[in-house]
């Protein structure tokens, strides 16, 4: 009886903690997502769309352009349970901060409506402010007004590369020297963009733009960067590999790649940077777009990778983010419910 009483006390306890705020959060351990987009539901073209994980790119049909192509297999996904775009902007915000919160997801995220979604999570949300070489790009000046608020916690995602321009571009050099000034790191746009770009609005979208061997000028002009390359370069691992060895500041997120490649591609890809003896510098990232559901996706890809251990998947899943992101101890402890 006194055993069963004592039993009886512990049970009354842990039900009582459950009603403590923090309670949850320490339930499942933080998670921090360094590649997250504040969009707009028809940023990738009317709603709804749906995506197959491990399934994104059709064969192109005889008498058919791509963007035609590409469309279509968007609206009739041939898999069983693909996963479906939200209808409105709202509902997008609403679900992806659903997973969030579910996940314990801390966010860096960038985009056109960040300012709405950090107003309604900003226990949640990291911002970050992004750029690309479009026609009413933000200005180095806007850029420094902005980085130096203290407002922003990270600089990106850089997308110039859709416009055809490399790290080293000499337009973005001054943009670079800021963010090196004020110690604020930066994530480029190095790797996968849609399949197919050039043939959907990005004409000057290339393949060799994917090399992360484009960074080592950047890297010597400026070695006090933090930088994280999207997207993890992919496909070219050689060209990574040499160049986290020779660029030791260097980090990667592992991006769209975690949840468009069939989850044996992925795994693959990222086996070798792990096994090359790179884990603390990879970063989980699910380039969550229009496509809520994704996040899971990838962090499930992660926690299934049997050639992981349980500290390497907690490194990349949160541990070398609050490296990067140079956290301090109070956020980190907030992050676990402390």
């Amino acid at each position: 009886m006194r055993n069963s009483n004592r039993w009886m006390s512990a049970l009354a306890a842990m039900g009582v903690a459950l009603l403590v705020p923090g309670a949850a959060q320490n339930a499942r351990l933080p998670i921090i997502d360094m590649h997250m987009h504040a969009a707009r539901a028809d940023d990738q073209g009317p709603p709804p769309l749906g995506i197959c994980p491990g399934n994104v790119f059709p064969v192109i049909e005889q008498g058919r352009n791509w963007e035609d192509t590409f469309m279509a297999w968007l609206k009739k996904p041939p898999c069983s349970g693909p996963i479906w775009s939200p209808m409105t902007d709202r509902e997008l915000m609403d679900r992806t901060l659903a997973v969030m919160r579910r996940r314990n997801i801390f966010g860096v995220v960038s985009g056109l409506r960040l300012d709405e979604w950090r107003t309604a999570a900003p226990d949640r949300i990291l911002p970050s402010i992004d750029l690309n070489f479009g026609p009413t790009h933000r200005s180095v000046d806007e850029v420094r007004g902005a980085l130096s608020t203290g407002g922003y916690r990270a600089f990106g995602e850089i997308g110039i590369q859709y416009q055809g321009a490399e790290p080293g571009d000499q337009r973005f050099d001054p943009y670079l020297a800021v963010a090196e000034a004020l110690d604020v790191p930066v994530s480029i746009h190095v790797g996968t963009g849609p399949p197919g770009a050039a043939y959907l609005g990005f004409p000057s979208y290339r393949a060799r733009l994917h090399s992360p061997l484009l960074i080592e000028e950047v890297l010597l002009r400026h070695p006090k960067l933090r930088v994280s390359l999207m997207h993890a370069g992919w496909p070219m691992i050689d060209a990574l590999l040499a160049t986290m060895w020779t660029r030791p500041q260097l980090y990667v997120d592992v991006g769209a790649v975690g949840f468009a490649l069939p989850a044996a591609g992925f795994h693959s890809y990222l086996q070798r940077i792990v096994e090359a003896g790179f884990g603390k510098r990879v970063m989980y990232g699910s380039d969550q777009m229009i496509w809520p559901e994704t996040i899971d996706v990838v962090i499930e890809r992660i926690e299934s990778a049997g050639f992981l251990t349980a500290d390497q998947k907690r490194d990349i899943l949160y541990h070398n983010a609050a490296r990067f992101l140079r956290l301090s101890p109070q956020e980190i402890a907030r992050h676990h419910g402390r």
